[in-house]
């Protein structure tokens, strides 16, 4: 039987590329530092540990793996990634996991790898227009990604594409571009913008405010999570090699996200944009905003893999909403 190890397997991605793996026969090895949270795992072993430790990534890491996929990273949403509390942790924690992983994947000859990247590495500078932000992968150098997370997804970018011109590492990198759906955190400060949305509006009553944090036309583009797993398998099944965008073209405000999210509750909500002194005032730092624009680039995908994700926003959000109102339910 095949086999393949999912690392960050109690997460969001990871736990629904473990479903993925399992539907398609392969014997799968969870691991992770905390078990899935929302649902039971599919996967045939998990195993809980830090990713950090290279003896545990030595006992995971079998000889002669078919498929290996690294999800595992210190991350969250504009609150955790953009306030510069957690800068070193985020990048010591996921540096340490990827130098790790990359060494004994070779040492092991594992078949094939994916490395899950992220569109935080894009220069700062290429958007500042909401309306027409830079994200081609040609893009990215000269480097100035907005955020230490994103520093570190270029370092080990760079990282594993070493690892294959010096050792032969078969290596697949995908840029996610905010994946998003049910079975993903929605509340504590990790939560990326669809899940808060959705969050804020479903508790919200008839005639409240939702929080948006800044003016809300910084812009964004959502994919939806059963597309993204099937994106990084059209790209495990091809022969690209370079790191490549995995992401929805359907580009956002944040207000219009906001609105799609009080759309879907029914209610008569009214957004709230909350920023400068008053939103330093409420807690204690600048708004946490990241780029103004961000949109992917899917060009390079659909002229080499020829496919591309099509599934609407607005569907994924359905979805996504209805899901968030039914754990507020369980927990009331």
């Amino acid at each position: 039987m095949k086999k393949a190890v999912v690392m960050g397997a109690g997460g969001f991605i990871g736990s629904h590329m473990v479903k993925r793996l399992k539907s398609e026969g392969y014997w799968v090895r969870g691991v992770d530092l905390k078990h899935t949270e929302f649902t039971k795992t599919e996967a045939d072993e998990f195993i809980i540990g830090d990713l950090r430790d290279p003896i545990l990534v030595q006992k995971v890491v079998d000889k002669d793996l078919d498929l290996l996929y690294q999800f595992a990273a210190d991350m969250g949403g504009a609150g955790y990634i953009f306030v510069g509390d957690n800068d070193a942790n985020v990048m010591h924690n996921s540096a340490l996991i990827n130098l790790n992983t990359a060494h004994e994947c070779v040492k092991k000859n594992v078949k094939k790898v994916f490395y899950s990247s992220s569109a935080c590495m894009y220069p700062a500078y290429n958007q500042t227009d909401p309306d027409n932000p830079m994200c081609s992968e040609d893009s990215a150098y000269p480097a100035q990604p907005d955020s230490e997370y994103g520093w570190e997804k270029l370092f080990s970018e760079r990282l594993f594409k070493a690892f294959e011109r010096n050792y032969g590492l078969n290596v697949r990198i995908g840029r996610f571009h905010n994946i998003f759906g049910p079975e993903g955190t929605w509340d504590g400060g990790k939560e990326k913008a669809p899940a808060a949305m959705c969050r804020k509006a479903a508790k919200c009553q008839d005639g409240d405010s939702l929080e948006v944090w800044g003016d809300g036309q910084q812009t964004r583009s959502f994919l939806y999570i059963d597309e993204c797993i099937e994106s990084v398998q059209k790209l495990m099944e091809s022969n690209f090699t370079e790191p490549i965008n995995i992401g929805s073209e359907e580009m956002v405000s944040i207000n219009q996200l906001a609105q799609m999210a009080i759309d879907l509750s029914q209610k008569k909500i009214t957004i709230n944009n909350l920023e400068g002194e008053a939103f330093k005032k409420k807690y204690g730092h600048e708004v946490p905003m990241g780029v103004r624009g961000r949109n992917s680039d899917n060009k390079l995908f659909r002229e080499n893999i020829g496919w591309e994700p099509n599934y609407p926003l607005l569907k994924g959000m359905e979805h996504t909403f209805k899901w968030i109102q039914s754990q507020l339910n369980r927990s009331d």
